[in-house]
């Protein structure tokens, strides 16, 4: 990475001196297929740009990253590219008013995701290519200004192997000469432009509204085309954009509507304007619960929103990466909850989405939503819980603090007035004062530009009749916020059931606040703080309200409530408040109830979190055989072939550790057994392989076997995991070395290798490598792209050696790397913290035996 960390000044310096005018980017991707000679395989770009200078001086630099350039022209005069190009920019002197760049250069095929990326399927054989740059690596795939405030049309001709297919952001079409030629596109940033190429399996579909018609694709590999329900795709689609132009009043600006769901890619998907990208984990081979559709269709509208929050208006510099972020995580369970199927989705958000938030805002790496972003590398991190679900959350808060016609009202005025521009926090406040008539700076700096999270608890008191004489909210955090927030009142009626019987909504400001409307209520038997999830709080509970839901939670009749009491028990354990052993305990009780399958799938993924990183060690395994022996009671009882049976099989196939369960996994793969309902499909089988492995009862020949019934990518992506998990020295040092040694792997197998090499019932056989871990971070990191680096150091960090003496190392390692690269130091930050934290919460739970 040295030599390509573009930093904040570098680019406002550089956006100063110079405007673009436009892109003719010419591809030759024929070098995709094929046996190659090269020691790294590349492909030819030609790149004319035209720009503009518009301020002092007449020195810049363009941005390429590429093995080599074959020539360099500015106004018609060579440039030496071995004197102007070093491996990451090409210097330009000697600027004209009015300029043309011509940068011919041999760019890299990437395996780590990141630029061009090219895949080979292992079923069949066939290439599959795809562009992913966010936040800076369309520089990997044709010279440019990297920046995105220097934007810009687009006109891209592609060169393809004979029988592809290329796509791009605007709509295209093949030549007689063969080439792919692509309309221009309306002004955009770098790093939202894409290319799509290969034999990929296209589906088609038109969206109609008034005089509105729209072009509709979906793609895949031809070996998911069996799995692939593009209708699906094509309806959360259609009623996505009916509900963006109902109520953004400024009709989808870029033409088509592609959508590529594409293999081995790092992130969930990505808004490149009428080409958007996903990962192809999306389209599912087996069968998933109605979560994971949920999941899907919230990620489609997501990136939906970005079109007019992050495409039509973008951010000036990285600062302001919540303009897009935060509104398109916003407006994605906004539209899912009144456009589609997904009417719970605010449920989902409740339990899944802060979840995220909370954990981001309590590490040493916190920021405000607008961040200080001083570089590409800082950029690529803040991609976050506080970015992303924290922003979210604050938007929500917005909602009910300003009204949701002025919020709508003011988002059409932001398109309207900075339509193709680049703006900054103030341009938006500007437009929500007008429309909601409340001085938007005061909110603005209570909500965006600090950091933290508040914790908000009931106080409550009663007179003799048992009647409230006054409740009060007290707050706590370093800032503290106005928060417009509900509370609700509980009770267990004859039926059993816990219902809210008295509700009322207050500002809370200060550190005691007085709902004075709720004085004179019936005493409660819970008093839930933020009910309907208004704000963004932790939320803690009186001590009747604990005692209530450890044994009534899943008497909650409503879902949000109840998903809002899960999560508020999750981060008092986190906190270190409420013993590990106590939360399992909550689950086991009451976790067979839970209707809502995104909750149940988050609460299953929080007590295995409990018994692994914050049960006492000494109480581990005991937690660990109340969880597979709950998880087993459960699947029986669950009503066969629902996928509450399906949630509980992959939970207790994930916890499962004793003889019996362990025989009866490899009984269900093999048929000998089989539990009524429940069909053991390729996907169910490597989850059933996958504890076997890890408790060696699966060997090389065994994993082969089941590699050789599912060929596939998936398949190897599941195989190479397994082979990792197996409990042997020989067989961690391998996946070290492949991993920390070797940059031979893709990015997908990487993140398989890691997830395989980390087991927390194999603490003892990966010790040794805490040590290691230490030792070569900082080569790695100065080795491998961002994303590589930021898998490594994250997924290898020794977060399972929960012992002071791993803290001890790790903050040696802090205080003897002062220089280490800011981005590097921040992921060891929060592995550390993540680690304390740990040990906070083991101590909590000893105390508990």
């Amino acid at each position: 990475m040295p030599g390509e960390n573009l930093s904040r000044d570098e680019a406002h310096e550089r956006a100063a001196l110079l405007s673009v005018d436009g892109y003719e980017v010419a591809l030759d991707l024929r070098s995709a297929v094929g046996e190659s000679t090269e020691d790294v395989r590349t492909f030819r770009s030609v790149t004319t740009i035209r720009f503009r200078r518009t301020g002092e001086g007449d020195s810049t630099f363009a941005d390429l990253i590429a093995p080599s350039v074959n020539a360099v022209t500015l106004n018609g005069r060579a440039l030496d590219p071995a004197t102007v190009f070093d491996g990451s920019r090409i210097a330009l002197d000697g600027l004209a008013d009015e300029n043309v760049l011509v940068v011919d250069a041999q760019c890299a095929y990437s395996r780590t995701g990141e630029g061009m990326h090219r895949f080979v399927d292992p079923e069949d054989g066939e290439v599959y290519l795809y562009t992913q740059y966010e936040p800076a690596d369309a520089r990997r795939v044709y010279a440019n200004f990297e920046q995105p405030d220097l934007k810009a049309p687009y006109r891209f001709e592609v060169t393809a192997p004979e029988g592809w297919t290329v796509w791009s952001n605007g709509v295209g079409e093949q030549g007689a000469d063969g080439v792919w030629r692509f309309a221009e596109t309306a002004p955009i940033s770098t790093y939202i432009t894409c290319v799509v190429a290969g034999p990929y399996h296209y589906v088609t579909d038109t969206y109609k509204r008034g005089d509105i018609e729209i072009p509709l694709g979906a793609m895949c590999r031809k070996g998911l085309a069996k799995h692939f329900d593009a209708d699906d795709v094509f309806l959360i689609t259609k009623q996505g954009l009916d509900f963006f132009h109902d109520n953004f009043d400024y009709p989808y600006p870029f033409g088509k509507y592609d959508q590529a769901f594409v293999p081995e890619y790092n992130l969930g998907a990505m808004e490149n304007p009428g080409m958007v990208t996903f990962r192809e984990e999306y389209i599912y081979r087996g069968k998933v619960t109605q979560a994971a559709y949920e999941r899907r269709a919230n990620v489609i509208l997501h990136e939906m929103a970005h079109m007019w929050f992050g495409d039509l208006v973008t951010m000036v510099w990285w600062d302001d990466l919540w303009l897009k972020e935060s509104f398109a995580d916003f407006m994605g369970s906004f539209s899912l909850a009144e456009a589609t199927r997904f009417t719970n989705s605010w449920v989902t958000f409740a339990n899944n989405r802060k979840a995220w938030a909370y954990r981001a805002d309590q590490l040493p790496s916190t920021h405000p939503i607008t961040a200080d972003i001083r570089d590409l590398e800082d950029a690529k991190l803040n991609f976050d819980g506080i970015t992303y679900a924290k922003g979210a959350s604050v938007l929500k808060q917005l909602v009910a603090y300003a009204g949701r016609d002025a919020f709508l009202e003011g988002a059409r005025r932001y398109f309207k007035r900075h339509a193709y521009g680049n703006t900054r926090l103030a341009d938006l406040l500007a437009v929500l004062e007008e429309t909601s008539g409340r001085d938007m700076k005061v909110w603005a700096k209570s909500w965006l530009q600090t950091s933290g999270v508040n914790t908000l608890t009931p106080v409550v008191t009663y007179d003799a009749e048992g009647r409230i004489t006054e409740l009060a909210v007290l707050q706590e955090g370093d800032e503290l916020r106005p928060h417009r927030a509900a509370v609700g009142l509980y009770r267990t009626g004859p039926d059993g059931t816990l219902t809210r019987y008295a509700r009322a909504e207050a500002d809370i400001t200060g550190v005691r606040t007085v709902v004075a409307e709720l004085a004179g209520a019936e005493r409660p038997d819970l008093v839930l703080v933020n009910d309907d999830d208004l704000t963004y709080c932790k939320i803690r509970f009186d001590e009747t309200s604990l005692a209530t839901l450890r044994a009534h939670l899943g008497d909650i009749t409503d879902p949000l409530a109840r998903a809002l009491c899960w999560s508020a028990l999750w981060n008092l354990t986190r906190d270190g408040l409420m013993p590990a052993r106590d939360f399992v305990k909550v689950v086991l009780d009451f976790a067979g109830n839970e209707t809502d399958i995104g909750v149940l799938q988050m609460v299953h993924a929080w007590a295995q979190s409990a018994v692994t990183h914050y049960a006492a060690p000494d109480w581990r395994a005991e937690g660990g055989r109340l969880l597979a022996e709950g998880g087993l009671r459960e699947l029986r009882l669950a009503e066969p072939g629902s996928e509450h049976q399906l949630t509980w099989a992959r939970f207790f196939a994930a916890v499962a550790s004793s003889e019996a369960d362990l025989q009866l996994l490899e009984h269900l793969l093999d048929g000998s057994a089989a539990i009524d309902g429940l069909e053991v499909d390729q996907e169910l089988r490597w989850a059933f392989l996958g504890p076997l492995a890890t408790h060696g009862r699966a060997d090389e020949a065994r994993i082969g076997e089941e590699l050789a019934r599912d060929d596939t990518a998936t398949g190897k992506r599941h195989q190479v995991r397994c082979l990792a998990a197996r409990p042997s020295a020989a067989v961690k040092a391998q996946a070290w070395a492949q991993v920390v040694e070797s940059d031979a792997l893709s990015n997908a197998l990487v993140e398989a290798t890691i997830a395989g090499f980390v087991q927390p019932s194999q603490r003892e056989l990966i010790a040794p490598y805490a040590e290691k871990y230490f030792a070569v971070i900082e080569r790695i990191w100065a080795d491998r792209s961002i994303q590589i680096g930021m898998d490594v150091v994250r997924g290898l960090f020794p977060g399972l050696q929960d012992r002071p003496e791993t803290l001890e190392a790790t903050d040696a390692w802090l205080a003897g790397h002062p220089s280490a690269a800011p981005a590097l130091r921040r992921l060891v930050l929060e592995a550390r913290d993540d680690l304390a934290r740990a040990l906070r919460a083991q101590e909590c739970d000893g105390r508990a035996a």
